[in-house]
């Protein structure tokens, strides 16, 4: 990664968030992406150029800053059941004190930022497990990924045929969406968190939890 590859504004806002703290705060300033029309996968360039990003958008981003500070930038993906849908979940992951954190944006009141605590990938996982549910309480959480290292991702901009050119590292900066960063967090390996015995085992959320869940930072434009 070039630093020279960003701007000088950009470059002067990636300064300030030199902590996974501010990067977070950054994000929690942002309203979500609530993708009106066709879905988005916009770069770090672009969310700042919209003002806004989503889960995977705000992952990324967060993974680029801290990148510019010395990180790798690590995406992680949680995956959730199918049948009932629920929405993955990404979160950028980064190490100090020798265990492993989060930074993520969402707009609901869980499945936030994750203190440095955890001393390995899967209690990080953990972490976000009781939070994880349906409006009807059925706990959801599933898989989780191996961490992806989005330094070693080559994307072409115009990804015809899904081939990346090896020259081509457009994806920070990318005026057109990168669902390339999506399909390589769909295909990296993943892992199960559960049994079958375990599933069948799982008690729902309580009501109150639930009435929790259903609070949120953003509300979706009515316009």
């Amino acid at each position: 990664m070039k630093k020279t590859e960003y701007t000088r504004e950009e470059m002067k806002l990636f300064h300030k968030m030199n902590s996974p703290q501010k990067i977070q705060d950054y994000l929690n300033s942002l309203p979500f992406n609530f993708e009106e029309g066709w879905g988005t996968c916009m770069s770090p360039r672009k969310v700042l150029e919209m003002g806004k990003a989503d889960c995977l958008e705000g992952a990324i981003f967060a993974a680029v800053v801290l990148e510019f500070h010395g990180h790798k930038p690590l995406l992680l993906d949680l995956r959730s059941t199918k049948k009932p849908y629920d929405y993955d979940h990404v979160v950028a992951v980064f190490k100090q004190f020798d265990c492993f954190g989060a930074i993520s944006k969402t707009n609901h009141g869980v499945l936030r930022y994750r203190e440095p605590v955890y001393k390995t990938v899967r209690e990080l996982v953990i972490s976000f497990f009781h939070e994880y549910f349906l409006d009807n309480g059925k706990k959801t959480l599933r898989e989780y990924s191996e961490l992806l290292d989005l330094s070693k991702l080559k994307c072409d901009r115009a990804r015809a045929k899904g081939v990346l050119r090896p020259a081509d590292r457009t994806w920070r900066t990318s005026e057109k969406d990168i669902w390339q960063v999506h399909e390589a967090l769909d295909k990296i390996k993943h892992y199960p968190m559960l049994s079958k015995k375990q599933i069948k085992n799982l008690r729902k959320a309580d009501k109150i939890e639930i009435t929790a869940g259903k609070l949120v930072e953003w509300k979706k434009s009515k316009n």
